[in-house]
């Protein structure tokens, strides 16, 4: 005897998409970082917050830092998403302070949380070398949105001074006014700071230039004379 197909279940109206659950559980997070110690938050409470199982959070993130740099791409996205043409005709300078500022208003709504996690992870040498990773290859982008080239032998100088004048002034930030006046007084400075510190790099490098290339030349010259010696002993009998 034949089975009779099944009815079709009722239609129900569509809810309204949910958030992306890597975002909810970013978000969470930051609600219980605001109202309690950042050590104290468990897996299981960012579970519970952000309504997802303990495996989906796994599956989301492996632990509280990738979390935390999860945040970073939050932040990273909302910059690159607002990044047009309308400061091209701008020094670097002020490129690269725009990209900060817009950076923090990116992060302001999870203000209160960072600054309870700031508390925590200062004098945590190993969480800080991890942060720093993170913050890095956020400014790779950052920087390449201001229109600042990270190629070449500064690059990494760039990039991670970008990082160091950012955190320096993100502690002003976390302490900071609506107005912002704080934070802009720090940029300003620490950017005049770095643009010193990049000058000298790039005169000495420039000053050395000859230097490297002999040592380059004498390397590559005892290499050639190193080479038929090996040769020749490759043909000796065994």
């Amino acid at each position: 005897m034949a089975r009779k197909a099944a009815k079709p279940a009722p239609e129900t109206p569509s809810s309204a998409p949910r958030p992306d659950p890597r975002r909810r559980v970013v978000e969470a997070l930051m609600t219980l970082a605001a109202s309690q110690p950042y050590h104290t938050i468990t897996l299981s409470e960012i579970a519970a917050e952000a309504q997802v199982s303990l495996a989906d959070l796994r599956d989301c993130f492996p632990s509280k830092g990738a979390i935390l740099g999860g945040l970073m791409r939050i932040a990273d996205r909302a910059v690159l998403d607002g990044t047009g043409t309308d400061m091209a005709d701008e020094t670097a300078h002020d490129r690269v302070l725009d990209v900060m500022m817009r950076r923090f208003d990116a992060l302001a709504p999870y203000k209160e949380g960072l600054r309870s996690i700031h508390r925590d992870v200062r004098h945590d040498p190993a969480a800080l070398i991890a942060f720093n990773q993170v913050a890095v290859n956020s400014w790779r982008y950052m920087l390449e949105a201001a229109g600042i080239d990270t190629n070449g032998n500064l690059g990494t100088l760039k990039t991670q001074g970008a990082v160091l004048v950012f955190s320096r002034a993100f502690e002003a930030w976390l302490e900071d006014g609506d107005d912002m006046a704080k934070t802009m007084a720090v940029l300003d400075r620490e950017l005049k700071r770095g643009e010193k510190v990049l000058s000298a790099a790039d005169a000495l490098h420039r000053l050395t230039a000859p230097l490297r290339g002999m040592a380059r030349a004498a390397c590559e010259a005892r290499a050639r004379r190193a080479r038929p010696n090996a040769d020749h002993a490759m043909d000796l009998p065994g």
